[in-house]
């Protein structure tokens, strides 16, 4: 029995003692999360062709995406902090595709001691869904005091922002949302670059990011991988749609119930399951019908509809998914994007893909990361993919006595610092 199938065995094990003390969660039990049970996952689906990302031409042939959604709250003016500071670009490829004016933004820390001259690398973060860049405010002194300490690498440290109406953009390239990640490396960071008189080479780019933000960076090391110099992914959403939150979009027929007919449930709370899939988007659709998370999910990885809005994968009335708009998402599963593209993909992503996952996961992401990890591995690749036992969205944060004693951000900032100071030596 290989390792992984025995973690997959023991998480099992875990959610059936965990059942035993909660009603609710039994359902959990014929759920379909393929990568925590013994059945082997679906086959690959055949290859799509890749997504293109047309800008509507204002003729009707192709649509344009509908103004609609929660409008962002004005923010109040940010505090003059040292060394802090936030940087907007409009997005001539982003507005060029709404037909209206889009920006990017990012709050940018330095150092307080930075030399003028002082050519640095970039860590950019990348936040979880509804987060924005104004963190930066409020993380930005301690890393400018750990900076001077020694404690941290000297960083510009970079926190950008993906949320928007139609929740969290992911700087994919998407068919519905627009060109964000074509935004991101082709207009913003270069411009950023230079204002902030950045290192400005792929070595000297790096990316973290958590949840919605760890699928985004890791999409972004593997969509551009000659642009970055490597990628930390942090409970990233789903990596892999053979288990979107416990769902194998490619061949079941319902989102809320598995083949067997039982509740597909999606939220835990201290490791024991407390909410299905349909109890969440059921809320989620009477709360926040567009901008919420499944809404966001379809927004970056669905085409258009007819109406200007983005095609839904799951009727909310009823579970059903769409085959068309399943098949429709392949191109954005990026174990699927690894495994058809590895000949090319493969050299450019060595040493530059880590991700880390609570076993636990809150949202039920884990599975897809477990999936991932086997499929590179049958690739021979050199990723580093860290299951952590006993953590979960939150908690996989915090210190760990082997992993990371000093906490998750400590170590994934230290071989950032350690990667440019390679870069540099040579």
């Amino acid at each position: 029995m290989s390792h992984l199938s025995r973690l997959r065995r023991a998480v099992v094990a875990r959610a059936l003692l965990a059942a035993t003390a909660a009603p609710l969660a039994l359902a959990l039990l014929a759920a379909p999360l393929r990568a925590l049970q013994g059945a082997p996952p679906a086959a690959a689906p055949s290859a799509p062709a890749a997504p293109a990302v047309a800008t509507p031409s204002g003729d009707g042939t192709t649509p344009r995406p509908k103004l609609s959604g929660r409008k962002p709250q004005p923010r109040r003016p940010m505090a003059e902090l040292p060394g802090i500071s936030e940087f907007e670009l409009k997005s001539d490829c982003v507005s060029a595709f709404w037909g209206v004016d889009r920006v990017l933004e990012a709050g940018v820390v330095e150092p307080l001691d930075r030399a003028p001259d002082e050519k640095l690398p970039i860590a950019f973060n990348v936040h979880g869904f509804g987060g924005d860049h104004t963190v930066a405010w409020g993380q930005g002194p301690q890393l400018q005091a750990a900076m001077k300490s020694g404690a941290t690498p000297r960083m510009l440290y970079v926190f950008l922002n993906a949320q928007w109406e139609w929740g969290h953009h992911e700087f994919a390239d998407s068919r519905a949302s627009g060109p964000w990640g074509k935004a991101l490396t082709e207009e913003f960071i270069p411009a950023l670059e230079a204002k902030y008189g950045a290192a400005g080479v792929p070595e000297g780019r790096y990316l973290t990011g958590h949840s919605s933000g760890g699928w985004s960076v890791l999409w972004l090391q593997v969509a551009y991988p000659d642009f970055f110099g490597g990628c930390w992914a942090t409970s990233p959403d789903s990596v892999d749609f053979r288990d979107f939150t416990g769902i194998d979009i490619y061949s079941y027929e319902n989102a809320f119930t598995d083949p067997e007919g039982q509740p597909i449930m999606l939220m835990r709370r201290r490791g024991e399951f407390t909410t299905s899939i349909e109890q969440f988007m059921r809320q989620e659709q009477a709360q926040e019908p567009i901008g919420g998370q499944f809404f966001s999910f379809n927004a970056v990885f669905s085409e258009l509809g007819e109406d200007g809005m983005p095609k839904p994968l799951v009727d909310v009335t009823t579970g059903a998914i769409d085959a068309a708009v399943a098949d429709s998402w392949q191109p954005y599963d990026i174990t699927l994007k690894l495994k058809r593209e590895w000949a090319t993909l493969g050299p450019k992503v060595k040493g530059k893909l880590h991700l880390y996952m609570g076993l636990i996961d809150t949202f039920r992401l884990e599975g897809a990361a477990i999936l991932m990890k086997e499929e590179l591995a049958k690739l021979g690749s050199d990723a580093e993919i860290l299951l952590v036992e006993g953590r979960d969205h939150g908690s996989i944060y915090q210190p760990h006595p082997e992993l990371w004693p000093k906490g998750m951000m400590e170590r994934i900032h230290r071989e950032m610092g350690d990667r440019w100071k390679a870069h540099t030596a040579k």
